[in-house]
């Protein structure tokens, strides 16, 4: 990488990281880019280095390195005094910095303290994949415990040794919507086509409530999955033997494997979740304004709605927080739970700003309007929601995450060019931010 690009790394990376730090562990670095191969190498002064790096750094650095240069590239990790070549045959397989279920996502990410440290070290040693140890793997927990974070945060570092495209992630209802919706009911085929996945990730695994002729299929899935020693990565709201509605067959396969539960989190996890939000999307709020947040909303989830209305106040009123505006933002959410901004809701926006059907915005209309509302729409949706590509490609009408890709680039560089798009998006913006 050339001195340039490093220096413009750097300023990407002192919005996280003061000048001190990054003098620490960023200034030592070598660092050598190759665009057409999609590779980068990264070398270490000695071996110390290289060491406290690895346990201090690297999962952050890699997180920071996936926003800064995008998808597709691999990281090659040596000392300095190897060869570029030397450095290659030792890693020759090197390290994808991909996090198709969302950058946000990942175990760096997620704060905790000693309450949850059991599951987070579980967690992780499932992602590490060097033997089938855990299968299935559970994560319980109430809402807004964490759990589908600490899912995805299993599923980007799985896709760092193993192709996205062997990774099913989705909830209950997906998988369910697969076999009637995708494939018509054929049973056999849907199968088919799951069971080519080397990992299984549910979410909202207590949905199967809703179908319960589902089970035996379940069964048949899980025993594929255990047999061939393809992992299966499970959430679910509650404990697993409160569950009586479960087929006696499926429980006692479930309960194989390891079964973890979520806490909720406590004052200090807030207060760590708030001040790391506001330092990402640069919300000045005070000390005590935290800790009003943090005491007063102890639900994750909820917490980091009413987070979205201080960024959105913050990028389109433009101006810092006063005691009032604080006081005003808070009484407009106080007792009401308001949901994430659901796809739903970006695609009735788009439409109706585009005038364009709901149909024609997941089916295969090439029409230009058409087709701009669809890329529009699957950018706010990885924007707002944080969509991974693969989930993207699902929700418009199962296209490939190739596809999605595509969109959300080139929906961010028209803007980048265009002010007319720049302001369309911010009006757009807007108008689902206020649904929120």
């Amino acid at each position: 990488m050339s001195q340039t690009l490093k220096e413009t790394l750097r300023l990407h990376l002192q919005k996280s990281y003061s000048a001190q730090d990054l003098k620490q562990w960023f200034d030592p670095l070598r660092l050598e880019l190759s665009e057409e191969e999609k590779r980068l190498s990264v070398g270490f002064p000695h071996s110390f280095f290289a060491k406290w790096f690895s346990d201090s750094i690297q999962d952050r650095f890699e997180q920071e390195l996936h926003q800064f240069l995008g998808t597709g590239y691999v990281l090659h990790y040596g000392h300095s005094s190897n060869t570029q070549a030397e450095a290659h045959a030792q890693d020759n397989d090197g390290k994808s910095i991909d996090f198709p279920f969302g950058h946000q996502f990942t175990f760096e990410s997620f704060l905790t303290n000693k309450k949850n440290f059991f599951p987070l070290t579980t967690a992780r040693e499932v992602a590490k994949q060097k033997d089938i140890i855990f299968n299935p793997f559970i994560v319980s927990g109430e809402a807004g415990s964490g759990k589908t974070h600490l899912l995805k945060a299993v599923a980007n570092e799985v896709c760092k040794k193993f192709n996205p495209e062997r990774v099913f992630f989705g909830n209950m209802e997906d998988l369910y919507n697969l076999y009637h919706g995708h494939f018509g009911g054929d049973a056999f085929a849907a199968r088919k086509h799951i069971c080519k996945f080397r990992f299984l990730f549910v979410d909202e695994f207590q949905q199967i409530r809703k179908y319960n002729n589902f089970q035996s299929e379940l069964i048949t899935l899980f025993n594929h999955f255990y047999d061939h020693k393809q992992q299966m990565v499970f959430c679910c709201s509650d404990k697993l033997p409160s569950y009586e509605f479960l087929d006696p067959k499926l429980k006692s396969r479930l309960e194989w494997g390891l079964i973890v539960n979520l806490k909720r989190p406590d004052l200090d996890i807030r207060v760590r979740t708030i001040e790391q939000y506001c330092r990402v999307k640069t919300i000045s709020l005070t000390r005590e304004q935290v800790l009003t947040l943090a005491q007063r909303f102890t639900d994750l989830r909820f917490l980091q709605g009413i987070l979205l209305k201080f960024y959105a106040y913050k990028e389109f009123v433009n101006k810092a927080f006063t005691d009032n505006d604080f006081e005003q933002i808070l009484s407009q959410t106080a007792g009401t739970a308001k949901k994430h901004i659901r796809p739903d809701v970006i695609m009735d926006t788009i439409c109706e700003h585009f005038e364009v059907e709901r149909k024609d915005l997941v089916g295969s209309r090439r029409h230009h309007q058409v087709v701009q509302a669809r890329q529009v729409a699957m950018y706010l949706c990885r924007e707002l929601i944080g969509s991974s590509y693969p989930a993207l490609g699902r929700m418009f009408g199962n296209r490939d995450h190739s596809t999605a890709l595509y969109a959300v680039k080139k929906i961010n560089k028209l803007q980048s060019t265009n002010s007319e798009m720049k302001n369309l998006l911010s009006v757009l913006k807007k108008k689902c931010l206020s649904k929120a």
